[in-house]
């Protein structure tokens, strides 16, 4: 297998498997000789992890959706200057539990502040970096909230907002593969995890 660096971000509803998926890629690839990084957003840095604490943990902390937008914003730009750039320039594999694409669906579209005013955020956010490729989890909101809430530690606050704002997030994912379904894949979250797991291996192993 080819060494080369490759930023994928991996995508989803809450209870799609990210994170799963996301250990199971980093562990194969790991013992396949790739050198390979893994990260997520919000709280790949330790500024990151504050603002984690902040956007989704404290749920004192009353944020209004534009508060919301400019932390996640503020995460994506501390994340790609401290950790995802200096990876890439390793030539590491980078796999990366969200990115631009979650901050579209969640805050342009089921906030309401504009799917093509937050992609302008996002690209200055983040210094026009674009992901080689993005993997799209799917599943019905109804069921991934219910896998989320046996998570063991409770409802995050974005978790908690009701089954219509979900259900925009999935309807916005959609059209982002619509617009780009050469970088951003769909892979349907309600199978089996090994054949979640063999389908992103057949979708980025060609790549690499």
């Amino acid at each position: 297998m080819k060494q080369t660096s490759k930023f994928i971000t991996f995508e989803g509803g809450e209870g799609a498997g990210k994170t799963t998926l996301i250990e199971a890629l980093f562990s194969h690839f790991k013992k396949e000789g790739v050198s390979t990084f893994k990260t997520r957003a919000p709280g790949g840095t330790k500024v990151g992890s504050q603002v984690r604490d902040l956007l989704l943990h404290k749920k004192e902390a009353k944020l209004c959706g534009r508060t919301e937008l400019f932390l996640f914003l503020a995460d994506r730009a501390q994340h790609v200057e401290e950790i995802i750039l200096p990876a890439l320039e390793k030539h590491q594999l980078v796999l990366c539990d969200r990115f631009n694409d979650s901050t579209i669906a969640y805050q342009g579209e089921a906030r309401g502040f504009g799917r093509e005013r937050v992609k302008e955020f996002c690209s200055f956010a983040c210094g026009e970096l674009i992901p080689n490729l993005t993997i799209y989890l799917d599943i019905d909101p109804a069921i991934g909230l219910e896998r989320a809430s046996r998570g063991g530690s409770g409802m995050d606050k974005i978790e908690s907002e009701a089954l219509a704002f979900h259900q925009k997030i999935r309807g916005a994912f959609h059209q982002t593969a619509k617009e780009e379904p050469t970088r951003f894949k769909i892979i349907d979250a309600s199978l089996k995890r090994e054949l979640v797991l063999k389908q992103a291996l057949a979708i980025i192993t060609p790549i690499l």
